[in-house]
């Protein structure tokens, strides 16, 4: 018995300092746990059933833990789940914060991008603003010098006059007498000039600007949602809602902003002697047929000299580039009396083809989804003129002539719209003929409408462009030396820039901006037209 009680207690206390292990019940260690309380939810030995579980509902351990194992696993499946949810969030947080350090890595950069851009413009500014300001002190320098030689030459005369008339007058009487009519007649002609005036010099005055440092810029942060789209203005009037449906009136005039203005006549840089064709590259580069001088000169959006290069055809033959257009991949044809030539945006010549030699004006478009390059020639005499529109290859295979039945006579200008039609300004006919892609005529216009009263309609047209909805843009060189806006239909809309000079060539900008080369040797952008 003592050998019994000994191992009971034995067991008893490794029970109590470890868990239990098996299906042992934790409250009454000896007893087998074979039951499970379905009210409680708790397994149980027979003891457990007379205390505490009398008349609750049981079922055997084996068979509650096979109900409960579906139930037990869909919520392990939901536990793990939550997890990876979990764990995803935590990657994203990851993956969001290096995406941030890339874009502030890319921000940093533009800031600096920004700021040495700024620095150049301002080296740019500060060499354009002292070479202005030494050519008006030679100017100036050069006024003095003029009137100090005309005052010298004077002086001498008289200076001359009144030695000889002193040395005279010394040697004797006679000869004194014979130098006084001399004398007189010199004297007399500077006694009757009107006094000398003060020379009148201006020169330059530097003003700076109001704003002495200027704004590099703003970091902001966008919104996570898009802005609503704001109602039209309930204070509209009746002339605006109408402009919005379409229905323009005939002679509406409209001056554009003009955001920048550059040129004269010259041949230095930046200067012009009869600026012609020009076209705008998608990057926001404009290039300027500069005709009499022999050369293509590159700007910036904001008027500001890039580079130039001259219309050489081969070797030291240059050419007068009379238009320039842009191909698809970024290369320039320019064309002249002779040739037709590609450049790319350097200057390099990468091909050309001859074209029927005539002294007549020569226009170029590039249908860019074709790859055709598409120029302008008049023949014949200059009494009977006679036009045509030749469609190119690159490597010059002719394609096709544009139907010749319209009576064209001396075209200029031309451009390919967004469908692939050409438009052509003839100068002489005074309209804009227009054809599909495969050279079909389809109308022509020239009127303004009856709604206009300023001019009957195209007087001598010259530049023509499209914009993005197929608004067609002409340079009118006569009655107004404007700008005329039409529809795709060729119903007339308005009249742009005005008196702003005789218009030559147009091109507007992917960034809606219309670039215009004047007779004057100027070229002017301009927007919100």
């Amino acid at each position: 018995m003592c050998e019994k009680f000994q191992n009971q207690e034995k067991d008893l206390e490794e029970t109590t300092e470890q868990p239990q292990s098996g299906n042992k019940c934790s409250f009454h260690p000896s007893e087998e746990v074979k039951l499970y309380c379905k009210q409680c939810n708790v397994p149980l030995c027979s003891e457990c059933c007379e205390e505490g579980h009398d008349g609750h509902p049981t079922t055997g351990l084996r068979k509650a833990a096979q109900e409960r194992c579906s139930t037990i696993q869909a919520l392990i499946n939901e536990g793990k789940n939550i997890m990876d949810s979990y764990l995803t969030f935590l990657r994203n947080l990851g993956a969001e914060e290096k995406a941030l350090n890339e874009k502030k890595h890319q921000r940093d950069n533009s800031i600096i991008q920004a700021y040495n851009q700024m620095v150049q413009k301002l080296t740019e500014r500060k060499d354009h603003l002292l070479f202005k300001s030494g050519e008006n002190h030679k100017l100036m320098v050069d006024r003095i010098q003029t009137e100090r030689d005309r005052v010298l030459s004077d002086v001498n005369e008289l200076s001359a006059a009144c030695d000889r008339a002193e040395q005279e007058m010394q040697q004797g009487w006679v000869e004194f007498l014979s130098q006084q009519t001399t004398l007189t007649e010199v004297v007399g002609k500077y006694r009757g000039k009107a006094a000398l005036t003060p020379v009148q010099t201006q020169p330059a005055v530097f003003q700076p600007t109001d704003t002495p440092v200027p704004v590099l810029g703003h970091v902001t942060v966008q919104s996570l949602q898009s802005a609503p789209i704001p109602a039209a203005p309930a204070h509209a009037s009746s002339k605006d809602s109408a402009v919005g449906r379409g229905h323009h009136h005939g002679n509406q005039r409209h001056q554009p902003q003009k955001v920048r203005e550059f040129g004269g006549e010259g041949s230095g840089i930046g200067q012009f002697n009869k600026p012609c064709g020009v076209t705008v590259s998608d990057e926001g580069e404009i290039f300027v047929a500069d005709r009499e001088n022999r050369r293509i000169q590159v700007f910036t959006l904001q008027g500001t000299f890039v580079r130039q290069f001259p219309t050489v055809v081969s070797g030291e033959e240059k050419m007068y580039p009379d238009d320039v257009a842009m191909d698809g991949e970024g290369n320039l044809w320019v064309v002249s009396a002779g040739f037709a030539v590609q450049y790319n945006k350097q200057g390099r010549v990468l091909r050309k083809f001859d074209l029927r030699h005539t002294m007549r004006w020569k226009g170029v478009a590039v249908d860019t989804r074709r790859n055709h390059i598409i120029i302008t020639q008049t023949t014949g005499g200059w009494n009977m003129p006679h036009g045509e529109v030749l469609v190119f290859k690159p490597d010059g295979t002719l394609v096709r002539t544009v139907d010749q039945q319209q009576g064209m006579k001396y075209p200029q200008y031309i451009t390919v719209d967004g469908e692939g039609n050409i438009l052509v300004s003839d100068l002489i006919n005074h309209c804009v003929y227009v054809y599909n892609e495969d050279g079909q005529f389809l109308f022509l216009f020239r009127d303004f409408g009856m709604d206009d009263q300023l001019a009957m309609g195209l007087k001598e047209p010259r530049g023509i462009c499209t914009d993005r909805a197929g608004n067609i843009i002409v340079a009118d060189w006569g009655y107004h030396s404007c700008v005329e806006i039409f529809d795709k239909t060729g119903k007339f809309l308005k009249h742009i820039a005005t008196d702003m000079g005789r218009s030559i060539a147009l091109a507007m900008a992917t960034q809606g901006q219309l670039v215009v080369t004047y007779a004057d040797h100027r070229v002017s952008i301009l927007q919100n037209f």
